[in-house]
């Protein structure tokens, strides 16, 4: 009966996934990474908070976004880091001189050749130029081409194509489930009714459920056993700093 593979600094992949849920970065040299998502790591690795120590030459490079600022740190040093987000799929890509639109959500970290910057669409991050980026998705990432119209909550990102326009089905809204919502005001919005058009050419990514990825706060240690500093339950956590406005953004998204 085969057991567990078990790795070490030497064994663990390049640049490439443990498994489905898991993803190693040989880091030499400094990556971004978004905080909470790094699970363990081998060798010698500091990490500085984003408008925080001596990297100011490289945030200004290569981090434009600074209502994410807070949730991001910088990897620095030489070793294998370890990166997962709570058993989701995780994936590199290469960007080669592209441009690619992605859920801030879902972006866990990604090399400073690449230029990270704010997209006009609430809720999503855009990545300009060559290199590596990691990122998780609930279920495997499909890659479509446009047109297409699709449900916002299964929308990943897209590259390389303008960014998508609101879509409603008019018909759908004006049947039973529309006057009810008319008169009552209950009532959601659904992928039937309410659709990101796009148009063009490039690609779209989608993951393979409508259940996107609950963002969790960062700042807080979990109330578990065995957990050093953990925060109390009836504890509310330390108040966040003028400027630190990650959570203003994920009210706004989408």
């Amino acid at each position: 009966m085969n057991g567990p593979v078990i790795h070490d600094a030497t064994t663990l992949p390049v640049d490439d996934n443990v498994n489905p849920y898991a993803f190693s970065v040989d880091l030499d040299g400094q990556w971004f990474l978004q905080k909470g998502k790094m699970i363990a790591y081998y060798g010698r690795i500091d990490f500085h908070g984003i408008g925080h120590g001596p990297l100011d030459r490289l945030i200004r490079s290569s981090f434009h976004s600074p209502l994410h600022a807070s949730d991001w740190v910088v990897a620095e040093g030489q070793g294998k880091m370890l990166l997962a987000d709570r058993s989701f799929d995780v994936n590199s890509f290469d960007l080669e001189d592209g441009n690619l639109t992605v859920r801030s959500g879902n972006l866990l970290a990604f090399q400073p050749s690449l230029s990270l910057k704010q997209s006009i669409i609430p809720g999503f991050l855009t990545l300009i130029g060559t290199g590596k980026f990691v990122a998780a998705s609930n279920g495997p990432v499909h890659f479509i081409e446009p047109p297409i119209r699709v449900d916002p909550q299964a929308l990943v990102g897209w590259a390389d194509c303008p960014s998508p326009c609101h879509h409603y089905d008019h018909q759908y809204l004006k049947g039973v489930l529309g006057g009810i919502r008319s008169l009552t005001g209950l009532g959601g919005t659904s992928g039937e009714e309410h659709q990101f058009e796009f148009v063009g050419a490039g690609t779209v990514l989608l993951q393979s459920t409508e259940q996107l990825m609950d963002e969790q706060n960062t700042g807080v240690t979990p109330q578990q056993a065995g957990v050093p500093n953990a925060t109390p339950a009836n504890q509310p956590m330390t108040p966040r700093m003028p400027g630190q406005l990650g959570d203003l953004q994920r009210r706004f998204g989408l």
